[in-house]
């Protein structure tokens, strides 16, 4: 009998449990605009590299707030330092200074080589910012003229969802229903240097680009490519702006993708992990003759440069200084690379995999990427797809050797399926 009582328990607890998870999702279905398509789990508190859901399942976050989460889930120190500033405090107008801005800015744009940085929130503003800047610098000091700037972008590319961003996008689903779209700007396929030398003209005040292109599926460039790039813009007199929003700071196993080649852009654009997972923060970093175009009144925000967000950004800048997480970032990844390697041709047609930031092809007998992370989920695991057939995987940096080889088979029971 009292085996019985305790199973009857059992049962009632998770039905109980399964209509929270379905309360929430039928009320954030009806209160929420259906701008995302989430999988069916909520998800209420988190530590590290792990999450836990309304029902009290645990799960390996392998996405990570598409790398806004590198140092994992209520990092001790992050959390305590923005518990220190939130009792300070949190909000003056860029009217007055405040002391932790100077702060942030000296530190930031140490870790950047750069002279000067321009903070603001989300990456879209941060992205929007630049080209503002390049604009603006091309008009000034390029000599380009005026409402004849032209910025050159990759296909495939991801810079956020702003009207003037989605202009020139190359998803269809981001763009369909927003024109009309902003003009100036030129298309190129990424990672082909002829279209891109044939693209830049007098006209040219920019290339932007990832230097791996995260949503699309982690699009790692040919070898090369960046100093070619780098070497483009010094000659034409163009800037060269790194889109490091989810490539940054630690994830590919240098504090920058762009390290990876050597290359330094006259521009990085920041955000995400900036913000520790805690609170949005990015900026973009430049030496003075290209920020120094920015004047009192031209450019701004309410949030951006708060003391918060800069108590925040310090305290994570100050964490890449020991090369701890890059370090981690490619000891994981060669774990994760190796364990994959092992499945193509398995259910896998390729993994690209940089640092600890993979894009997984799966075959068309496994269905869609959707279809794979659904089951991903049943065994666990929390990941996105990108496009089609392909996932992508962004551990925490904090996650351990065990929880990479428990990444790894899961892959390797749904290719076994």
């Amino acid at each position: 009998m009292a085996d019985m009582t305790s199973t009857t328990e059992t049962t009632a607890a998770a039905a109980l449990a399964a209509s929270a998870t379905l309360a929430h999702i039928e009320l954030t279905e009806t209160f929420a605009a259906h701008n995302y398509h989430p999988l069916h789990v909520v998800l209420a508190s988190g530590e590290g590299a792990w999450v836990t859901d309304v029902e009290g399942r645990r799960y390996l976050d392998c996405l990570a707030g598409y790398s806004a989460l590198n140092f994992g889930h209520s990092h001790p120190r992050l959390v305590e330092r923005a518990r220190e500033q939130v009792g300070t405090l949190t909000l003056t107008s860029r009217a007055f200074y405040n002391d932790q801005l100077g702060l942030f800015a000296r530190d930031l744009a140490a870790l950047t080589g750069k002279e000067m940085i321009l903070p603001m929130n989300s990456g879209a503003e941060a992205v929007e910012t630049a080209i503002k800047v390049a604009r603006k610098w091309g008009y000034l000091v390029k000599g380009v003229p005026e409402n004849q700037a032209t910025i050159v972008a990759m296909e495939g590319n991801f810079h956020g969802r702003t009207t003037t961003i989605v202009s020139f996008s190359t998803d269809a689903v981001a763009t369909a229903g927003y024109a009309p779209y902003t003009p100036g700007f030129r298309l190129v396929p990424y990672g082909d240097f002829e279209a891109l030398e044939a693209a830049v003209d007098e006209t040219t005040v920019a290339v932007l680009l990832e230097p791996i292109q995260g949503e699309g599926g982690v699009v790692i460039p040919p070898e090369g490519y960046l100093q070619q790039v780098r070497t483009l813009c010094n000659s034409t007199r163009t800037l060269m702006m790194a889109d490091e929003i989810q490539s940054g700071l630690a994830r590919t196993g240098r504090t920058f993708a762009c390290d990876h080649e050597g290359v330094v852009p006259d521009v990085y654009i920041l955000g995400k992990a900036l913000g520790g997972g805690l609170y949005p923060v990015s900026a973009i970093a430049a030496d003075g003759d290209v920020l120094e175009v920015i004047t009192p009144g031209t450019h701004g925000s309410t949030f951006g440069g708060n003391p918060l967000a800069a108590a925040i950004g310090r305290e994570v800048v100050a964490m890449l200084q020991t090369g701890e997480f890059q370090d981690r970032a490619r000891t994981l990844g060669a774990r994760l690379e190796a364990g994959l390697a092992a499945l193509i041709g398995q259910g896998l047609d390729e993994a690209r995999v940089r640092g600890l930031w993979a894009g997984i092809d799966v075959s068309p007998g496994l269905t869609t990427g959707r279809h794979v992370c659904e089951q991903l989920l049943e065994l666990g695991i929390l990941a996105k797809e990108a496009h089609g057939q392909t996932v992508r995987l962004a551990p925490p940096l904090v996650a351990t050797e065990d929880d990479i080889d428990l990444l790894v088979d899961a892959f390797r029971n749904i290719c076994a399926r």
